[in-house]
């Protein structure tokens, strides 16, 4: 038999993403909701607790009332929210994270898909701090730049509002500045860091995309620190990653105007890993990928398939190249 999934939330943005890279596929049976009961607790539990397998597409609250109405069953829960990404309990779905990360996810139970931001933010800096080439203690900034999708269907009608006029707008758009982004826990645990970094996050006039930068004054780096240790050690980390790719410096300071296009891998469940030297010793990491691709709905899919014992690319865009080394 086909194992049963079943997707709690099948209407939201992550929701509709991932029923799409599952579409087609022959080995898993995709349980569905009557549209007039998808917010009756019983029908939704019924469903939770006869699947292999359910995602979690819901605000955090209603995910943790998923949880607690698949309370008891056999059913394996992978959370697409933010309610339990620092939970413990919870499998943090990254399989890049590190050595035996693919493994955990495979066994688990309940499994927490990453978000788009920490996704970048982690792959970035946690081999440089496992190399001590930053240090745990550093004071790091980072900015990120989104499409309007990554803010749910509230932010896509607002951002899509003609009258509002923000689609054309010549700028991005910083947000969150007056408060802790959600996202700064699972950025701190998972990176490594011993203190939370200052997070500046923009929303930009397009749909879906997503660049991470995470500029490292030569203060905070290790004496032994340089460019290219930071690459190898990137390079390194990722060379047998299907959906990670670390271009060589060369490589990525031979880019024009359009090289860090946030949009660049739209449609994907890639991401590029990139470093940018400075000749007074500073040193630029930048992230690229898509916020619903390697950030939400790839990831989830990636998830899925490792707890379901498939190829962990099944129905997924197919790998990068493999990344340079020099």
């Amino acid at each position: 038999m086909r194992p049963r999934v079943y997707i709690d939330g099948q209407v939201g943005t992550t929701g509709l993403q991932i029923r799409e890279r599952l579409a087609g596929r022959d080995d898993v049976e995709i349980l569905a909701i009557d549209e007039a009961r998808r917010k009756d607790p019983s029908a939704r539990a019924e469903l939770l607790r006869s699947a292999a397998v359910a995602i979690l597409c819901l605000p955090d609250d209603a995910a943790r009332e998923a949880v607690a109405l698949a309370a008891d069953s056999e059913t394996r829960l992978l959370d697409a929210s933010t309610a339990h990404r620092v939970a413990e309990g919870w499998v943090y779905g990254l399989p890049e994270l590190g050595p035996g990360q693919r493994e955990a996810i495979r066994d688990a139970r309940r499994v927490s898909n990453p978000g788009c931001y920490p996704t970048g933010v982690i792959l970035l800096l946690r081999p440089l701090i496992e190399a001590k080439l930053v240090s745990a203690e550093a004071p790091i900034a980072v900015h990120a730049l989104s499409g309007y999708s990554g803010g749910g269907r509230a932010m896509i009608e607002r951002w899509e509002d003609a009258a509002v006029g923000l689609e054309g707008l010549p700028f991005e758009a910083p947000y969150a500045l007056e408060r802790e982004h959600k996202h700064v826990p699972e950025m701190t645990r998972y990176a490594g860091l011993a203190r939370a970094p200052h997070f500046v996050p923009a929303v930009g006039p397009f749909r879906c995309g997503m660049r991470v930068e995470i500029p490292l004054h030569a203060a905070l780096l290790a004496s032994d620190a340089s460019p290219l240790r930071i690459h190898e050690a990137l390079a390194a980390r990722y060379r047998d990653e299907p959906f990670v790719r670390v271009p060589s410096l060369a490589e990525s300071q031979a880019g024009d105007e359009r090289a860090l296009d946030p949009r660049a891998l739209n449609g994907t469940n890639a991401i590029e890993l990139r470093v940018f030297p400075n000749p007074v010793g500073h040193v630029l990491l930048v992230a690229l990928l898509d916020n619903l691709g390697k950030g939400a709905a790839g990831a989830a899919v990636q998830n899925l398939n490792l707890m379901l014992g498939m190829a962990e690319t099944a129905g997924l865009v197919e790998p990068l190249p493999a990344a340079s080394a020099a």
